[in-house]
């Protein structure tokens, strides 16, 4: 191990934190920073130059450099038994009483989320990491003010981990002066302290990998991994990752992307609302005007076309393909409202079966059972359908950068719709709570940052509603201040009405809102 020149660590009250952060823990993650930050500062230069000559008029087109591993022959390793069947996963904040819930959910799969569904308090990060190292030993438990207690049953889902994207710091750990980059502070805790638990257990180091935006930075987190592995002695293979394909660059380099991980990749997931925002912001200085969230469904046709594109890849390399995200909180007071939402969660999952996905998404344990009925119905005993492979026809660039959605408008109550969504779930975040119930929808950064992007690009790009009148700052900054009283007295509301102005009337397209966001923390902190 490299230890650093100087090390500082914020202080932290959490129970177990002395554990989580420990010395050989910290000289652990000194080591993976010292190796790998270099190559991801320069990874992130290439995002901005990528972005440069896409503003320019450049075009999205699968990689000519890479054509030798798109045409190859080759698998990715198989997945080892504990992710061979993976229809139903349930995603969430590692929360103890919510993870103690999605583990005993009855799905096959639990991704506790450091990522979308975290706000990156201090407390949060160091407590999540508690968290995860009881639930991996069996031992989490909660005991509500009520005296309701929550244990862990003795067969439970299977523990994945997502950590923060290459893009994001953590500033309450300086190596040398310089914060580790969350990615690499989340990874890094979680698989110091429970790889080896895990395989002992049968398991194993399971992650989930946000945001990256080509194959180097896949090949990043391969020899990241390698470079873990070798450090605690283990076989290579033993860290398992699934990718989210949720950035509109990623959707024309999925076959390199398995490629470069291929000693450690199970499979693809269709990250569909991160994706919708990636669209949004990488056509930011072009004439593009997307209709309103609610009518961006997975049927429109470049959505179709990314998704069937994903399983077509997947099946092709032998990896698992995973469908998105079942959102609905089902309400405890009108069952008319949860009548209408399960069948549409339902005709989605149905869908997503048919398509060839191997398994799918959901954010509340009442959807487990929905989800599970479509896809034994299509995969009855078998625990996936790789089998169901490149036999349609291929999909075209083209196919993917055209974004016209038939019958879609851009409606005054989808931009009410949005400003309210925002301003609630970016004042709960900035309180600490990266998982907010909106609407019966669990809404997490991904849906925060279309809503915020979508009022972006109308305003920037002259969108008319559908009522034929433009949508412009003034009448923007109107309905934001309607949305914001009838919200009423809401903790650090203040705060989320000045940042959301920033996000949608700001000339230039913040890349991701958490990075002003996460400043606001370190403020409050």
């Amino acid at each position: 191990m490299v230890h650093p020149r100087s090390l500082s660590v914020a202080p932290s009250t959490v129970a177990g934190s002395e554990g989580v952060l420990s010395a050989d823990a910290l000289d652990f993650l000194s080591f993976l920073h010292h190796r790998f930050e270099a190559r991801r500062q320069e990874l992130l230069a290439a995002r901005r130059e990528r972005q440069q000559r896409i503003d320019a008029g450049e075009q999205f087109d699968f990689l000519p450099e890479t054509r030798a591993i798109r045409e190859g022959d080759w698998q990715v390793a198989p997945p080892p038994p504990p992710l061979q069947n993976r229809r139903v996963e349930i995603t969430g904040p590692a929360e103890r009483k919510m993870m103690i819930n999605a583990l005993n959910s009855g799905a096959n799969v639990f991704m506790a989320d450091f990522e979308d569904a975290l706000s990156p308090t201090w407390q949060n990060v160091v407590a999540g990491q508690v968290n995860l190292q009881e639930a991996v030993r069996g031992t989490l438990a909660y005991d509500d003010p009520s005296g309701k207690r929550y244990r862990l049953e003795p067969q439970v889902a299977v523990l994945m981990v997502r950590p923060r994207g290459w893009h994001l710091d953590e500033h309450h750990l300086q190596i040398d002066g310089t914060p580790i980059s969350a990615s690499l502070f989340d990874f890094g805790l979680a698989f110091f302290h429970n790889a080896m638990a895990q395989l002992e257990r049968g398991l194993g180091p399971y992650f989930y990998l946000p945001k990256l935006e080509s194959h180097r930075e896949a090949r990043l987190w391969s020899d990241v991994f390698s470079a873990a592995e070798d450090a605690l002695g283990l076989s290579r293979g033993a860290i398992r990752a699934t990718v989210l394909i949720e950035t509109f660059p990623a959707a024309f380099e999925m076959e390199e992307i398995l490629y470069e991980l291929r000693e450690h990749v199970v499979g693809l997931n269709a990250g569909r609302w991160d994706y919708l925002f990636s669209v949004i912001k990488t056509h930011r200085a072009r004439p593009l005007v997307l209709p309103d969230r609610a009518q961006l469904t997975m049927t429109v046709p470049f959505m179709r076309a990314y998704t069937r594109l994903l399983v077509q890849t997947c099946h092709r390399r032998g990896a698992h393909a995973i469908g998105g995200m079942a959102a609905f909180v089902p309400s405890r007071r009108d069952p008319s409202v949860n009548a209408l939402a399960f069948t549409r969660v339902r005709e989605d999952k149905d869908r997503e079966a048919s398509d060839g996905f191997d398994g799918t998404w959901v954010a509340h344990p009442d959807l487990v059972a929905i989800a599970r009925e479509a896809f034994d119905r299509v995969l009855g005993e078998a625990p996936h359908q790789k089998h169901r492979h490149a036999t349609t026809r291929d999909v075209s660039p083209e196919e993917l950068r055209t974004f016209t959605v038939p019958g879609g408008q851009v409606t005054a109550a989808g931009a009410r719709m949005n400003i309210s969504v925002a301003l609630q779930y970016l004042s709960s975040w900035l309180g600490g709570t990266g998982a907010v119930a909106i609407n019966n929808l669990m809404e997490d950064t991904a849906t925060a940052e279309i809503c915020r992007a979508q009022l972006w690009q109308w305003i920037h790009r002259g969108a008319r509603l559908a009522d034929g009148t433009p949508l412009t700052a003034e009448r923007y900054r109107a309905i934001h201040q309607e949305e914001r009283a009838a919200l009423g007295a809401v903790p650090n509301l203040e705060a989320a009405s000045t940042l959301l102005d920033e996000l949608v009337l700001s000339e230039q397209f913040c890349e991701f809102l958490t990075l002003p966001a996460y400043r606001l923390l370190l403020t409050q902190e």
